[in-house]
């Protein structure tokens, strides 16, 4: 199925789904192309990686075993990672019971400039900055949001590049195994 809105190209197949930014007279190729670009469910190791948050908890590969770990590399001047917020801080409370855990990754910005930001917008996730920029090259964070989902083996099971609101967090969120949650 294929989808328009301002801006925004959503490609759905019943193993993938694909959110990219649309430019303006796209043929119906350079869309799959782009979609395939966008997100692919790879079921390939995450690459080894360290993560700090802003209250200095450590996360790794390792730690995270046994979890499903949704990481959004975002920015505090990003309108889409500041569209798609609700969104995440929602899905982190509701599947927080079933082992998730939101370890939303700002890139590129000091830890002054990001607490400044959280005064004016709290997040309910974990906040990471990326003082060592590897964490996003490991995972070709260039554009915002991006969503990165690894199941509880460590496997990278979905990806997402772009805002897709709370509706495809879900979906996202069902490769891993989670259901959604009753009541």
């Amino acid at each position: 199925m294929l989808r328009c809105a301002p801006r925004i190209i959503l490609l759905e197949s019943a193993h993938m789904t694909f959110v990219c930014r649309a430019v303006p007279r796209v043929t119906a190729a350079a869309v799959i192309v782009t979609g395939l670009l966008c997100a692919l469910d790879t079921r390939d190791p995450a690459p080894p990686f360290k993560a700090k948050t802003l209250d200095g908890e450590k996360f790794d590969n390792t730690s995270l075993k046994g979890r499903v770990v949704l990481l959004q590399f975002w920015a505090t001047w990003c309108r889409y990672c500041r569209g798609d917020q609700s969104a995440v801080d929602a899905v982190n409370r509701d599947y927080a019971g079933q082992g998730l855990l939101v370890l939303a990754v700002n890139v590129g910005e000091s830890k002054k400039k990001v607490k400044q930001y959280l005064a004016d917008s709290p997040r309910d996730c974990k906040i990471v900055l990326t003082e060592d920029p590897n964490l996003a090259a490991m995972f070709a964070a260039k554009a915002f949001p991006l969503y990165v989902l690894i199941d509880r083996q460590g496997n990278i099971v979905g990806t997402q590049r772009g805002a897709g609101g709370e509706d495809m967090l879900r979906r996202l969120l069902r490769k891993a195994g989670l259901t959604e949650p009753q009541g």
